[in-house]
């Protein structure tokens, strides 16, 4: 089974690479001039949507997407559908880290640091039938940043199944194991068979 990927993201596809061969499923690259697309939806599940539909629109072949949030108990859910670009339309990595950081730097207790990733994976058809699938993982936010491995916020990420570590201080397959992305790609993979 093959699909276009629809992430432009060369670190997210490579883990959605890692998770989806087990079950039979080849991700293809996204076209290289397939501009980006506007994520405006209010909902994880919009933006999937937005992705899969003009990927799937411009290659005539099924395609793969997903939008991933953190929500951060303490700042009412926020970044949210905002959380690639947390701190800005061009920031990096470092940069929304660094803003996520700096606004819970006056809550100390891990209790207050309460946050979730979640994930909505979207398999879109030319004939316009959707598959769609939902993964998360509940944790605390760390006080700095920890570990060499992942990206985005894995290095302030600690997911209660990693007893105090971080995604980024968990090998590959280990945060394969456990993390939203992996685990809303396994169910849509499981509902595609």
């Amino acid at each position: 089974m093959q699909f276009v990927c629809a992430s432009a993201n060369p670190d997210k596809v490579e883990e959605m690479r890692a998770v989806l061969a087990p079950f039979g499923i080849e991700l293809l690259a996204r076209p290289a001039d397939l501009a980006d697309v506007v994520e405006d939806a209010p909902t994880l599940e919009g933006n999937a949507r937005l992705k899969a539909v003009a990927v799937c629109e411009a290659t005539g072949q099924p395609a793969l997407a997903d939008d991933t949030g953190l929500e951060v108990d303490a700042l009412g859910g926020a970044p949210g559908v905002f959380t690639a670009r947390f701190a800005g339309d061009d920031a990096t990595y470092a940069d929304n880290v660094r803003k996520l950081l700096d606004a819970l730097a006056d809550l100390a207790d891990p209790e207050e640091r309460m946050a979730r990733f979640r994930t909505v994976a979207l398999a879109r058809f030319p004939d316009g039938r959707e598959v769609v699938a939902a993964g998360w993982v509940d944790g605390t936010i760390a006080l700095d940043p920890r570990g060499k491995h992942g990206f985005g916020y894995d290095p302030v990420f600690e997911p209660v199944e990693a007893e105090g570590r971080t995604f980024a201080e968990l090998t590959i397959e280990e945060k394969n194991g456990i993390s939203h992305r992996a685990r809303a790609l396994r169910t849509l993979a499981e509902l595609l068979q």
